[in-house]
């Protein structure tokens, strides 16, 4: 009863009786009444999914009507929530830092580096300029002279960059990181003078010649007293600067200071590239010769600066594309790097903060970053300016990067294109304004419905971002690269897919006002189980850790559900706006005009005067011999008696009759069927027929297409078995390709070709692949003790078994920090060992004779480490700063720390080790007579610095990556808590589980959908070939890019999860339109094929002509991973949906939704009511049961529908000539009379047929009539009727003259049992389509 109820409140105002799609696919048009038909016994079917879509139905029918009567308030509304919802994309964040993005939420790497802030700052560290030296032709030396004159102008111009920020010139020295010298104490004097001299670092190939020394300064000489002249380094020879001063100042013991960090000469005693230099030192050993020096032989084991122990270069680190001859010596190489070393923010900020110069520009660290962020910008401006300069004539190339080129590079390639975003919606516009257009018939084209919807898209997409930015939801790549494209997919496939409907029911003959709940209860279902399943798989998918990939699935879900109320409730009010533009004759696109027809009165629509085959009949009884008419097949049934006919059109698609010409002179006619004709008064001119001719090709190519060849094609089973094994081989093909595919992102993709910095990271991966990284020590460790520190000795020798890692020719890592501290503590102990054998140093004290060294190492060496007894002289005797094993003495070990990191600055700085809590400072001074040291605090941060070479490619990184993994993992098991740090492993470890949690969201994402389809269709099996073949579409896109060598990283991972939602627009709308229809899979499948062909097709070429924008975009990332990969994911998404899909459900697919009984191909149509008699005067109306407002949606009837239910053998073959006219009569005639009526010659208004359906074949479908009027000039005809024959003259509302011929009584038998059958049937529903024998005319609206 509620079905029937829900059936009768719908379909009140809704689908025509006459509506073909009722019959064979009645549960897309209306499931309530598919599910009476099942209640009465004459269909089977899937009552619990029919219960369902009922449901649904009814209230998306009821959203509909309640739209179409406020569409305007509806319109407005809508539109200002949207917009306003836009406004919050003003608090939109784009986030394009690395660690933000991609380390795993929660992971083992986001902990790792919350440690590193925690104890080291945000912004902590150095940051490298790198200069790099090619040569213009593959494969020329750049070990000459030349080469390096040209490399040393480049850094030269580099060095002398100035950034004028907050008022203050900021030159290279104020922000470089400079090699810290060893302190004396007190000693103001040579403490200034070194610190005029110290050196900013520089790692170069020029520190293997006398030039190198020209990039360290000072800017201004610096004068030394007791030395004749004024020094820089490329003049200072340390030790003959001691030679000269040692008289006055030898009790310092300078030059003991100066050799422990290997600081002897300089840079005076190394060669000179131009010996001709008025400045190359006399001590140079090509000055006399004046030899250009042999570069190869030079540079040939590495490079050292002016501290040979601490500042020695390795040649992996500064020369690329190496090539040595048998005995190992360097003959050739390819390739120069430099990097010079600035402070990072948080150093410069503290190096600053007490400084007097900064103290009125509200110094804090963000000032430093933007200093930091200046200098780097000019100094790859200045290199380049330089290199265009002096590289006029060379054969060389020079490149400068810093990590803030890479920082905008990365910005720049995160920010929204907007302008291709806007040509790719405009070219979309374009498109749906030409697909939905009727070039023919202004009134009813439906192109600014299909603007609307594109626009309508877009509105949408903006606002469900604007939310995301309400709520913190952050923008990155993905957003602004993908979604607008992705919405574009999932969106347009909808708006066609409703535009199709819309256009569809207003050739069907539905009241207007009832066509938005109609369009709304046919596609609203389809519409809900899409966005619904989409947005449920993203929000599933978002329990990914990765926070890039949890932002998009969020973006993706928000953005759904936005659209889903956008194409449920704002565009059903545009459409019914337009429906009213309809009623009131104005022009597509253009309402404010109207329609201007020729004769002034009404608009003369072409009939179908082009088709190749003429009207059944009328050749034969035609008296006028008219041609061109639509033709109608009509079914006629009459009493035993012969009185009283009923006349109705046959069913569309029916195949039961056979039409044939007619003789009317006949006395009786045995065919089964007959035809009517509409027609013109007039002949149509040729213009008109080629106008419906291109109509017919505009707007009725695609579906004629896919019901007359394509789906015809697919029923054949070898086609059917052919595109089996041409998917099997495609999914063979993306097994194939999925195990081929490679990870990674190389920085080379996401820079603009033909530009410096892309021919920088192409070089620098090919030659060099440098990288720097950390081992980290944490805390709850015990430094001190023996068994630990053995522990750290194993742990560093360890990675000696990492091949990328640099080591010295002897294979040898270098030293780390607690190996520079034993080294620093055995020369200490050496220098006090030999004092006390010379008895310079006793138990009680020192002399003055005694070493420097040999002083510290008495200090040192009497700490015992106890707090209440901290200094013990008898250990003078036989204590040991290192014992034999080279255990630093543990319980002094933080008071040896203290030490070392205070008195060896040099040596500290450059194991950079980074020590927190930073040890107590402590210096050395002879004057000082406390022996006790402060004791520094237990470490809870230390690092190993190590330098990787050769890593080109992803794999190799990820490798590397591994080794390093496994060896800290190893370590951690024994004890020693420890985890690798550096850019490699914040930009590169998210490949080594990027699979693991793609695979955990595709799998997550298909649940949902298959939860979800399961849910609303109630039908597993058709869930699963679904998922199947979505998962089929995945596996596809994932093995074409292994195939066309794309890459496996963070933007194809997300476009894979995202093919998952696109693919289901492609499927679910033709499994729909299969479970939807009756009869045979064959059959089923081309109706499916036949409804949403075109839909689909037109979704998925606007998403093809939005993107196409992409393909110009100066990143060539941009193109190859967004554009091919989005491109393959519609045409892929395309072919099994289109293809693959429908040929599985014609073999394996479900069973429909509505099977009729006796395996009919359709459902029996529903009889309608007999329209009700005249009330006699004073008669009183009868009460409507369903209310005044059921009442008012109810529609009259049309007495003439179709009657297939009875056997052809109980109808009589007549023929029926529709023409205007303006009498209504009813006689009977004797023998041969002749039958006079009055026409008018009169236009027909809003004739439209389906022109892809042939009118005159079995299966074709009925013709929509619509109102004609009269016009004055009646013109009288004459006709000659056979005997005994009746004529029925009937003027429907539409004021249309139907001449029956009808045999007489007796000439057509009725099994008596007839009626009585057709009484019993008769329901509330009117199931019977019967007219009351004592009925002989009526009015109906054709």
């Amino acid at each position: 009863m509620i079905v029937q109820t829900a059936y009768q409140t719908d379909h009140g105002g809704g689908t025509p009786l006459h509506d073909t799609d009722l019959l064979t696919r009645a549960s897309w048009v209306d499931a309530a009444y598919a599910c009476i038909q099942i209640q009465r016994g004459k269909a089977t079917g899937n009552i619990r999914a029919l219960r369902c879509r009922v449901c649904l139905q009814h209230y998306l029918v009821r959203v509909g009507r309640s739209v179409e009567r406020h569409c305007g308030k509806v319109v407005f509304l809508g539109l200002l929530l949207l917009s306003l919802c836009c406004v919050g994309l003003k608090t939109a964040t784009l986030d394009t830092k690395i660690e933000d993005l991609w380390v795993e939420d929660g992971g083992r790497l986001s902990r790792e580096l919350k440690y590193v802030v925690s104890h080291l700052g945000e912004g902590s560290g150095t940051t490298n300029e790198l200069v790099l030296q090619l040569p213009k032709v593959s494969g020329t030396n750049v070990l000459t002279v030349q080469s390096l004159l040209l490399h040393l102008e480049a850094l030269k111009t580099a060095t002398r960059v100035v950034v004028d920020l907050f008022g203050i010139s900021w030159t290279f020295r104020h922000i470089c990181n400079t090699a810290s010298l060893p302190s004396f104490g007190e000693n103001d004097f040579f403490n200034s003078i070194l610190h005029n001299l110290e050196a900013c670092l520089i790692i170069t190939p020029l520190d293997c010649f006398w030039e190198g020394s020209k990039l360290l300064g000072p800017d201004s000489d610096v004068t030394i007293p007791f030395v004749g002249h004024k020094v820089k380094w490329t003049n200072l020879n340390p030790k003959e600067i001691l030679q000269q001063i040692g008289a006055s100042f030898s009790s310092l013991d300078i030059e003991e200071v100066l050799d422990r960090a290997g600081i002897s000469s300089a840079y005076q005693e190394k060669p000179c590239l131009n010996p001709h230099d008025p400045e190359c030192p006399t001590t140079a050993p090509n000055y006399l010769s004046k030899k250009i020096p042999d570069v190869a032989a030079v540079v040939n084991g590495g490079c050292s600066g002016f501290a040979t122990k601490f500042m020695h270069w390795e040649e992996d680190l500064i020369l690329g594309g190496i090539k040595k001859s048998r005995s190992g010596t360097i003959t050739r190489a390819e390739a120069l790097l430099s990097m010079v070393q600035l402070m990072g923010e948080l150093d410069l900020y503290e190096f600053y903060k007490d400084d007097y110069s900064v103290r009125g520009i509200g110094w804090n660290q963000n000032s430093s970053r933007q200093i930091l962020e200046a200098w780097q910008r000019s100094f790859t401006q200045e290199v380049e300016k330089t290199v265009l300069t002096q590289n006029s004539t060379q054969d060389y190339s020079v490149y400068s990067f810093s990590l803030t080129n890479l920082v905008d590079i990365l910005e720049q390639f995160s920010q929204p294109s907007i302008l291709r975003v806007v040509i790719g919606y405009v070219f979309m516009l374009i498109y749906a304004c030409l697909t939905l257009m009727k070039l023919n018939d202004t009134v009813q084209s439906h192109a600014a419905v299909g603007v609307a919807g594109v626009l309508l898209t877009a509105l949408s997409v903006a606002a469900g971002l604007g939310i995301c930015s309400v709520v913190g939801v952050k923008f990155n790549a993905s957003t602004t690269k993908i979604i607008p494209f992705l919405a574009m997919g999932l969106g347009v496939n909808d708006v066609f897919v409703i535009a199709h409907t819309y256009s569809q029911l207003s050739q069907s003959g539905i009241e207007l006002r009832e066509q938005t709940g109609e369009c709304l209860k046919r596609t609203g279902v389809t519409i809900l189980l899409t966005s619904f399943g989409n947005s449920s798989a993203f929000a599933v998918a978002a329990i990914i850790p990765i926070p890039a990939m949890r932002a998009f699935c969020l973006q993706c879900a928000i953005v759904t559900l936005f659209h889903m109320a956008s194409i449920l409730l704002v565009y059903p009010a545009i459409m019914s706006l337009d429906l009213k533009r309809q009623r009131e004759q104005r022009i597509d696109l253009f309402c404010c005009f109207k329609r201007v027809t020729l004769t002034g009165d009404v608009n003369v629509p072409l009939p179908d005067i082009c088709s190749s085959q003429p009207a059944l009949g009328s050749r034969n009884h035609l008296a006028d011999g008219r041609q061109g008419r639509v033709v109608h097949h009509t079914v006629t049934f009459t009493e035993p008696d012969g009185s009283h006919p009923a006349t109705s059109l046959a069913a569309a698609n029916s195949t039961r009759f056979a039409s044939r010409s007619i003789d009317m002179s006949s006395p009786s006619h045995s065919t089964t069927s007959s035809s009517q004709c509409l027609a013109s008064a007039e002949s149509d001119s040729c213009c008109q027929c080629m106008t419906l001719c291109c109509q017919r090709v505009v707007r009725w190519s695609l579906s004629r297409f896919a019901r007359n060849v394509y789906g015809p094609c697919l029923q054949q089973t070898p086609v059917k078995v052919v595109v089996i094994c041409l998917f099997l081989i495609c999914l063979v093909a993306g097994i194939v390709g999925t195990v081929r595919i490679r990870d990674g992102l190389d920085l080379t993709d996401i820079v603009p070709r033909f530009t410096k910095e892309h021919k920088f990271l192409e070089g620098q991966s090919k030659y060099f692949g440098f990288y720097n990284f950390f081992a980290v020590t944490q805390d709850n460790f015990d430094y001190a003790s023996a068994k630990n520190q053995e522990l750290m000795h194993s742990y560093h020798k360890a990675f000696q078994r990492v091949d990328k890692i640099i080591k010295s020719e002897s294979g040898i890592l270098p030293d780390f920090w607690l190996q520079s501290f034993k080294l620093w503590l055995l020369e200490i102990q050496k220098a006090f060992d030999q004092d006390v054998a010379d008895r310079r140093i006793v138990q009680n004290g020192s002399f003055a004779n005694s070493s420097s060294s040999g002083r510290l190492g008495y200090k040192l060496i009497v700490q015992t480490g106890k707090y209440d007894d901290p200094v013990d002289r008898k250990r003078v005797a036989d204590g040991r700063l290192v014992d034999s094993k080279g255990i630093i003495f543990p319980p002094a070990f933080y008071i040896y720390l203290t030490a070392w990191t205070s008195n060896d600055p040099m040596g500290y700085a450059m194991s950079q080790a980074i020590f927190r809590p930073k040890p107590r400072e402590w210096i050395f001074d002879d004057s000082d007579l406390k022996i006790q040291i402060p004791r520094s605090q237990p470490l809870q941060y230390a690092q190993l610095a190590f330098y990787l070479h050769d890593l080109g490619d992803t794999q190799s990184i990820t490798a590397t990556i591994k080794e390093i993994r496994n060896i800290c993992d190893t370590f951690s098991d024994k004890g020693l808590p420890n985890f690798p740090s550096g850019i490699i492993f914040t930009y590169w470890e998210q490949y080594i589980n990027l699979r693991f949690f793609l695979m955990l969201a595709l799998i997550s994402v298909l649940a949902a959908e298959f939860i979800v389809i399961t849910i609303v269709l109630v039908n597993p099996w058709a869930a699963v070939i679904v998922v199947v073949v979505m998962a089929m579409v995945v596996v596809e896109l994932f093995g074409f890019m292994g195939l066309f060598s794309i890459k496996l990283n963070a933007i194809p991972a997300v476009i894979l999860i995202v093919t998952v939602g696109v693919s289901l627009q492609f499927i679910i709308y033709i499994t729909m339109g299969f479970l939807t229809s009756t009869g045979s899979r064959n059959r089923r499948m081309v109706l499916a094929l036949e409804h949403f062909f075109a839909p689909i097709f037109h979704g998925a070429v606007s998403t093809l002509v939005g993107i196409v924008m992409l393909c110009e975009s100066e990143f060539h990332f941009i193109f190859k991973y967004f554009f091919v990969v989005l491109s393959a994911m519609v045409i892929v998404g395309m072919g099994n949906g289109l293809v693959l899909i429908p040929v599985v459900l014609s073999v394996i697919g479900p069973n429909a939704e509505v099977i009729p009984a006796n395996d009919a191909d359709q459902l029996p149509p529903p009889s309608p009511k007999p329209p009700s008699r005249p009330r006699a005067d004073g008669e009183r109306r009868p009460r409507c049961p369903m209310g005044k407002r059921g009442l008012q949606r109810m529609q009259p009837v049309d007495p003439m529908s179709t009657i297939t239910e009875e056997s052809s053998q109980y109808s009589s073959a007549i023929s029926v000539d529709i023409v205007p006219e303006v009498v209504i009569k009813t006689s009977k005639r004797g023998r041969s009379p002749t039958v006079t009526f009055t026409t008018a010659s009169s236009s027909v208004s809003g004739i439209e047929t389906q022109d892809d359906k042939d009118i005159c074949s079995s299966e074709s479908h009925c013709c929509s009539c619509s109102r004609m009027r009269s016009h004055s000039h009646p013109v009288t005809e004459s006709t000659m009727l056979p005997s005994n024959q009746q004529v029925t003259r009937i003027v429907a509302t539409t004021r249309v003259k139907v001449e029956v011929h009808t045999p007489g009584p007796g000439v057509v038998s009725y099994l008596p049992e007839y009626k009585s059958k057709k009484r019993k049937r008769q329901d509330p529903v009117n199931a019977s389509g019967i007219t009351s024998p004592s009925q002989s005319s009526s009015s109906s609206e054709l």
